[in-house]
């Protein structure tokens, strides 16, 4: 049995979900979100709670039901809270200017490196190394930091490049340490 798929998702105050088939509209203090799930999958609102069911223990009727859960949870908690990724430049003269609706990214290459920020999201550039990405849609925030870190990722021996905040990197010790380790 899913555990996930099993419990409910309680619906806070000020938000509003309307479900027209397999069709779920969530409305909340930050915006509204609308997706279409598998008519399989059953979703219903009863007493403040959306209870997600499936129709028969099939290995994919199984599958879709915690993911339905999972993706339910999100929206209702995109609405009310929202969410947020951080991304971090780390490099000599590495740094991230915000223009408009543009990011320019200096990320050692001989031009800057202009990404274009996507409908739903906001990108706030906090001094010249710190971006910070946040929205609604949980999907949308973490494709775009994923999007930002893809264009340099952190190089494994020196640590430079683009990573998010809070990520553990591991170090590679180079010709140098190996030469050490013989001896």
């Amino acid at each position: 049995m899913s555990r996930i798929g099993l419990s409910p998702i309680p619906v806070p105050q000020g938000v509003k979900v309307n479900i027209k088939g397999s069709e779920v509209i969530v409305e909340g203090d930050k915006g509204k979100l609308s997706r279409s799930f598998h008519p399989d999958i059953s979703i219903t609102l009863k007493d403040e709670n959306l209870i997600v069911a499936r129709p028969t223990d099939n290995r994919n009727h199984r599958a879709l039901h915690g993911l339905t859960r999972s993706l339910l949870a999100n929206m209702v908690e995109g609405v009310t809270k929202g969410f947020e990724k951080v991304v971090e430049l780390s490099g000599v003269g590495y740094r991230a200017q915000k223009a408009g609706n543009k990011l320019s990214l200096q990320i050692g290459f001989s031009h800057p490196v202009d990404f274009l920020q996507p409908d739903g999201i906001e990108i706030v550039v906090e001094g010249t190394n710190r971006i910070r990405i946040t929205g609604i849609d949980k999907e949308l925030v973490g494709e775009t930091a994923a999007k930002i870190r893809a264009v340099r990722p952190v190089d494994s021996y020196k640590g430079k490049g683009v990573k998010y905040a809070g990520e553990k990197l591991r170090l590679k010790p180079g010709k140098a340490g190996k030469a050490t380790l013989k001896g």
